[in-house]
């Protein structure tokens, strides 16, 4: 899913459309429900998780508001090993910055690792127009890739998949990107898995040029370090002559000590692991290329801004730029269980993407206005995320701003926008609530009148109300108010 898709219908009808497919919410169900258990286990483990999660908030805080000072800290030390970095102030340019580099070396096709900051810019598509073809190699993202599909979750993109329909998929549209998959080719997760491995392995030895993005930047020596669990990144970082690495700004640490942390609480958070199988770091160019020699001779790093700078500008939102993408948040929240990634309209579904994508990108469109309400404020979210981000915060945090309006950074600058539409009744009841608790003898009046209407409350509401009493049963009403309640227990209230 790129930014193009913002043309998407509001969250609450694309999520309309979501929970009526039984496969998907079984699918999804499944696969949440699985991997949270198993990152609950992982984290009981540690007796100083609370202090792994508190320490890790204020390594990304501390980095958030020295950012300027350690990005160029940043592109000193890739500098001085041999990289080259160049800075991106959106998606247009981040793109074009890439493919002018896969044009420089004459290839016309590249190999990628797993990459959310690629896909946010819509990287793939932008190669493509440029005549590149971009070939996935992280077994999820194939997947999506050869269904012509979107991903629907950040750690596992085709988690809506099942494998049963992996299969089909397989069978189908290898041939046409590649070696075809074996025939007779089953449902067996390991067959499968094999075919993948047979189709990608002519890529990665023939591919010349690498995309990638990183987990995470260190400052101090210009290290880029990227976790993952099928060795394909290790592939891609290592075999290819020309590496280039698309990365978040936020992405940066100050010091090894401080990613020492994080490499203790996002394997346990996200695939439930004590570490990643695969840990790969580099810091500049790999040896020089010959027969003792391996990594790439040439070394890009694109730093990316698109809208991260906006959304640092904002003393509450931008807690939402700790985020390391573990994507614990996603397999407890109850909405994304229901809905699945895809009804987001976003690279970054879920809770966190609720309050990321709105601050990326604005709250112009239907899709954006409508994500804050993606969520029952329950904060499992909260509970869970190893940097402790107080997501149900951030999400009253911009639906007020999607209700009433205000002053918010774009592109640098300090701007007012105006409510979105459709808001109107709500800060209506808003006024009204504001008029009548700061009157006390005016919402007395309104509570006598009301108590006496007791016996008229309707089992169905109307209008917009009747969405809410068609699957449930309105609350019965008390035999007295609690003023009532209160005098006769306590005496007359003052």
């Amino acid at each position: 899913m790129t930014r193009t898709d913002l043309g998407m219908p509001a969250f609450p009808e694309a999520a309309r459309e979501a929970v009526r497919d039984g496969v998907l919410r079984a699918n999804v169900r499944h696969a949440t429900h699985t991997i949270r258990d198993k990152r609950a286990r992982a984290v009981a483990e540690l007796a100083d998780w609370d202090r792994l999660r508190a320490a890790g908030k204020a390594v990304k805080d501390h980095t958030l508001r020295h950012l300027d000072r350690h990005l160029l800290r940043l592109e000193a030390a890739v500098t001085a090993a041999g990289g080259t970095v160049h800075w991106a102030v959106d998606a247009d340019e981040a793109n074009r910055i890439v493919t002018e580099l896969v044009r420089a070396t004459g290839e016309r096709e590249v190999v990628k690792v797993k990459s959310m900051a690629t896909q946010e810019i819509g990287l793939n598509e932008a190669l493509e127009a440029a005549g590149i073809a971009a070939y996935e190699t992280d077994l999820a993202e194939l997947i999506v890739q050869l269904g012509r599909d979107r991903p629907s979750h950040i750690l596992v993109p085709a988690i809506h998949r099942n494998r049963a329909e992996i299969r089909d998929i397989f069978r189908a549209e290898m041939g046409r990107w590649g070696r075809p998959a074996p025939d007779p080719l089953g449902d067996d997760p390991r067959e499968l898995a094999e075919a993948a491995r047979l189709h990608l392995r002519e890529k990665f030895l023939r591919a010349k040029v690498a995309v990638s993005g990183a987990n995470f930047m260190v400052a101090e020596t210009g290290t880029m370090v990227v976790l993952e669990s099928e060795g394909n990144g290790r592939m891609c970082l290592t075999l290819p002559e020309t590496l280039i690495s698309v990365v978040g700004i936020e992405k940066v640490v100050p010091t090894f000590r401080d990613l020492e942390i994080l490499l203790q609480t996002l394997p346990r958070s996200s695939t439930a692991e004590r570490m990643n199988p695969y840990t790969t770091m580099w810091t500049g160019l790999g040896p020089s290329r010959g027969a003792d020699g391996d990594g790439p001779s040439a070394f890009h790093l694109v730093l990316l801004d698109n809208g991260r700078t906006d959304t640092l500008a904002d003393e509450t939102g931008r807690q939402a730029l700790r985020c390391i993408r573990c994507s614990a948040c996603l397999n407890v929240c109850p909405v994304y269980e229901r809905a699945g990634g895809h009804a987001y309209g976003s690279v970054y579904p879920g809770p966190i993407g609720a309050v990321l994508s709105p601050q990326l990108r604005g709250t112009g469109s239907a899709i954006d206005a409508s994500l804050p309400y993606a969520s029952t404020l329950c904060g499992a979210c909260y509970d869970v995320c190893p940097v402790a981000i107080d997501i149900p915060e951030i999400l009253v945090h911009l639906r007020e701003r999607v209700a009433q309006g205000g002053p918010v950074t774009r592109h640098g600058i300090r701007v007012r926008i105006r409510p979105a539409h459709g808001h109107t009744a709500e800060r209506a009841a808003v006024r009204a609530a504001r008029l009548l608790l700061d009157r006390p003898g005016a919402l007395r009046a309104g509570e006598r009148l009301l108590a006496r209407a007791r016996r008229l409350a309707p089992r169905r509401l109307p209008g917009p109300g009747r969405a809410w009493t068609d699957t449930r049963e309105p609350p019965s009403v008390p035999a007295e108010s609690f003023r009532d309640w209160w005098t006769r227990e306590r005496g007359t209230p003052q």
